[in-house]
């Protein structure tokens, strides 16, 4: 039985939390979850489910090769969720580069269509 903990800081098995959005055996029923599913599908090296969950409309070409110079450049240290609510959440993760800790802070944007929640962008 696997004992890893998920990554996005629930305190939950990683199985039972955001493993199964990521492995497809789940829809997140919440922004929340998509975005606490998406920060560990970074942790984790996910770039198809970070495409996937991405609204089609928002996708750039080089989407998966953007997703995946930054998962290379990155350690993901931490999640934190400021605010969530129907459509946007407020967080912060935290992460090191070239050996120091920075922070990405951002005010997002999700999407429900065809009762599946989508990653638009920054609110």
């Amino acid at each position: 039985m696997n004992s890893e903990r998920c990554p996005c800081g629930s305190g939950e098995l990683y199985s039972a939390c955001c493993g199964r959005f990521i492995s497809g055996a789940e829809k997140a029923q919440t922004a929340e979850q998509l975005m606490r599913s998406r920060y560990a599908a970074y942790v984790k090296k996910d770039v198809d489910y970070l495409v996937r969950t991405t609204l089609p409309k928002s996708r750039t070409p080089d989407l998966a090769q953007n997703i995946s110079e930054w998962m290379d450049a990155v350690e993901w240290l931490r999640l934190l969720i400021i605010n969530a609510e129907e459509t946007t959440v407020d967080f912060v993760a935290q992460y090191t580069i070239d050996g120091q800790e920075a922070q990405h802070r951002e005010h997002s944007l999700f999407k429900k269509k065809n009762d599946e929640w989508f990653y638009v962008g920054e609110a």
